[in-house]
């Protein structure tokens, strides 16, 4: 669904985390990042999602990773989150879908037959320099991070 390919550049993102902090793709420069995109707190396969990361982090630090996850919820729904799970990396409240939209995970979806806009679930690997390593469209929630660590 993305328009944006490994080579392109990460575009410049600007949000706010879950407790309102500024955070942007500048914020990681000299680290890879996983930026990855999902559509709603506290769904079963985002819950996955998000404890196998949890589950895998001391691993994805050692190897350079910092991780940031991006949805539509806002700030209150990403503590509640993050608490619930106890989740290590902060989760961006993309609500006006400003960053959706730029890495192009925003779009037409269709669901027991009913189509929607809604939030495309894709992973982003940028590299040090800004640069997009690696596009996961088919994300597997429970082994994700397998699907781009050795």
């Amino acid at each position: 669904m993305t328009h944006l390919k490994p080579g392109d550049k990460a575009p410049d993102f600007k949000g706010k985390d879950q407790n309102g902090n500024p955070i942007g793709l500048a914020d990681f420069k000299g680290s890879k990042l996983v930026l990855y995109f999902y559509p709603k707190d506290n769904t079963p396969g985002c819950t996955a999602q998000a404890c196998n990361l949890r589950d895998n982090y001391d691993v994805l630090l050692k190897q350079g990773y910092k991780v940031v996850g991006v949805s539509a919820d806002n700030e209150k729904s990403h503590v509640k989150f993050i608490e619930k799970f106890e989740l290590p990396f902060p989760l961006i409240a993309d609500t006006e879908k400003e960053i959706l939209k730029a890495f192009g995970v925003w779009g037409p979806k269709k669901f027991m037959g009913r189509e929607f806009d809604g939030i495309h679930r894709t992973t982003f690997i940028i590299d040090e320099k800004g640069v997009i390593a690696e596009v996961i469209e088919k994300v597997d929630t429970k082994n994700h991070t397998a699907q781009f660590i050795a």
